[in-house]
């Protein structure tokens, strides 16, 4: 040390250099070189894309070209109803653009306390918890509900805001095979009976549009004394009579303890959700860290996410379009060859699987060209390392779009040699 206090040790010629062995980043060089690979072919960057402008729930600007959207999510078509935009507007004007604080603090306007009456009433549950976005509802239940020394038993292909709820909390962590009611009874079956367990669910898995056979599960994870979340994500407002999900039209409604779900599919804004009837349900804002420790949404979204809500209870009409989209869009492509993700319209998630990632970019690419855009999936967000494009159907394609749709995927099919 010097007489200053000052250490004599010398610093390297240029401190901008870091030693490539100190590189944090030096981790990402492989995807940053198949990315730029990707690139270097020609085609647009399947994940850089940019809407220009949207024009409806079904239609944007892309790349200066009209283009019918079949991969937003926007399920219900609810984000240019006229009700849901003007309860922002006036939510905007009352509240201004931000709350500047969490729930637990200076977070909590009027229409925080709206949008969760508004979830009970839609759920006909007693208690209701909004949370940042979806993924932070399963983020900060899972990890809040199961602690040390108990359980969490998920699907194998959870979604991975489940498995970030499993990593984030310290519960051990036990898996089951995609959708076999066997293995999630043989694997609760070898835990010990005294720690409490929490099974997670999905009503639609959100990759290849399948649903969970959540009648049978439920009842073997009540057999083995666990409580259950499904998260409905994909399948809230336009599944069951009430449009509640999947485990409303299952019939599981008073076993399921917990129910996950998220304003940015059907409700068309961002948030997210968890509800129950659970009497001791109102004790998770006092533990739930992702609820406590982060700002909470803008008073207009949640204003708007309410109206949606509302209007989403009585939106029969849409539900049965989007169901009528789902079958016509499903039989169209099965009947041109495309191997597809389910064998019957399961749910609005229609997958089209594709032999490897040049097969999957090029196709993606020809339909981008012609049109129509939709989602390229590839591991390790799609299960057993598949690529395949994702469509998301809307009640608000018209029978003309879908058949325009079809048109588009024989096009781009024959040109790529995916189906002749």
């Amino acid at each position: 040390m010097t007489d200053a206090g000052q250490t004599t040790e010398k610093l390297p010629a240029d401190p901008a250099v870091i030693a490539p062995e100190r590189d944090l980043m030096s981790k990402f060089d492989g995807l940053i070189a198949e990315r730029q690979a990707l690139i270097d072919t020609g085609v647009t960057d399947p994940f850089a894309i940019v809407m220009e402008k949207v024009k409806s729930p079904t239609e944007a600007v892309i790349n200066g070209k009209d283009t019918i959207l079949l991969g937003t999510y926007n399920y219900m078509g609810m984000t240019f109803d006229p009700d849901v935009i003007q309860a922002g507007k006036d939510a905007l004007d009352q509240f201004g653009s931000g709350t500047n604080g969490s729930r637990m603090l200076n977070g909590t306007f009027r229409d925080h306390m709206d949008v969760e009456e508004a979830l009970r009433e839609f759920y006909g549950v007693t208690g209701a918890i909004v949370f940042s976005t979806g993924y932070m509802a399963n983020l900060g239940m899972i990890s809040t509900l199961a602690g040390k020394g108990e359980y969490v038993i998920l699907d194998a292909d959870s979604h991975a805001s489940i498995y970030d709820g499993c990593q984030q909390g310290n519960a051990e962590i036990v898996r089951f095979r995609h959708n076999s009611v066997e293995d999630l009874d043989k694997r609760l079956g070898r835990l010990p009976k005294e720690p409490g367990k929490l099974v997670v669910l999905e009503g639609v898995y959100s990759m290849l549009g399948d649903i969970a056979p959540l009648k049978e599960m439920v009842a073997v994870a009540k057999k083995h004394g666990a409580m259950v979340l499904s998260d409905e994500a994909h399948s809230m407002g336009f599944y069951g009579p009430n449009g509640r999900g999947v485990y409303e039209e299952q019939g599981c409604e008073g076993d399921v303890d917990f129910i996950v779900g998220t304003f940015s599919k059907s409700v068309g804004t961002v948030g997210g959700f968890c509800v129950s009837n659970h009497p001791k349900f109102e004790a998770i804002r006092l533990a739930c860290r992702p609820y406590i420790f982060t700002a909470s949404l803008p008073p207009s979204v949640v204003a708007t996410a309410a109206a949606s809500i509302r209007k989403l209870r009585y939106a029969h009409n849409k539900r049965q379009h989007l169901w009528e989209n789902a079958r016509k869009l499903h039989g169209g492509l099965t009947a041109m060859g495309f191997k597809l993700g389910t064998e019957k319209p399961d749910s609005a998630i229609i997958a089209v699987i594709l032999e490897d990632q040049e097969q999957a970019v090029t196709m993606w690419q020809a339909l981008l060209h012609g049109g129509l855009y939709v989602n390229m999936a590839r591991p390790p967000a799609t299960p057993a390392g598949t690529y395949l494009l994702r469509c998301s159907l809307c009640a608000e394609h018209t029978t003309e779009q879908i058949d325009a749709i079809l048109g588009m995927f024989k096009a781009a099919g024959q040109a790529v040699g995916v189906i002749r």
